[in-house]
């Protein structure tokens, strides 16, 4: 099940945000070995976490963390315009356009939960009435949401090889339900969390 929670909602499911937390750690510390600092609890939670993002969180059947991604509007402040403004294009910041990050996959979770985050977002975006959303992720992704049927438009990349970062950009369109459904299997989104 696709859940979204809405800034501090997310502190009514404490379980469930530990575990995307600690997921996170095991990821992009563990094994992209990223220089994120840990709380004393093992989380991996920085400033972006503190701004009230809408966070997608994917569940199996007894509400565990399986996958997650954080959004932010680009009207304020993102980790884009902060820490990659090599790669933000210019006039990115408008109305109706997020910044997604930390996009984490957890470590037991079945195939089709990327596609299933993906889902989430569309169906968010298209019931919210935005336009897109960007995203920064290494070169190594961009395979991966290839095979998932998204066509993010690539708009910059730093760097080269396995570990250029990349900025895609993800189009809200409604066509991309039945290609994303067809791959996150039976998910449900539940709109409200």
């Amino acid at each position: 099940m696709i859940r979204i929670f809405n800034g501090p909602e997310i502190h009514r499911a404490p379980t469930l945000r530990d575990e995307m937390f600690r997921d996170r750690a095991a990821q992009f510390v563990g094994r992209l070995n990223w220089p994120l600092s840990l709380d004393q609890q093992g989380r991996e939670i920085d400033q972006y976490d503190r701004l009230r993002p809408i966070y997608v969180i994917c569940t199996d059947g007894a509400g565990r963390h399986q996958g997650s991604l954080r959004l932010l509007p680009t009207m304020g402040r993102t980790m884009m315009g902060e820490n990659f403004p090599g790669l933000a294009p210019e006039g990115f910041r408008r109305p109706g356009i997020m910044e997604c990050t930390r996009f984490c996959i957890a470590p037991r979770a079945p195939a089709h939960v990327s596609a299933a985050l993906f889902l989430g977002v569309l169906e968010l975006g298209l019931d919210r009435g935005w336009t897109g959303s960007y995203g920064v992720f290494d070169a190594r992704m961009v395979r991966v949401y290839q095979r998932l049927g998204t066509p993010a438009k690539l708009v910059a990349t730093l760097g080269a090889g396995r570990d250029a970062l990349c900025l895609g950009y993800f189009d809200f369109d409604p066509a991309l339900r039945a290609v994303l459904a067809r791959r996150a299997g039976d998910e449900r989104v539940l709109l409200a969390a």
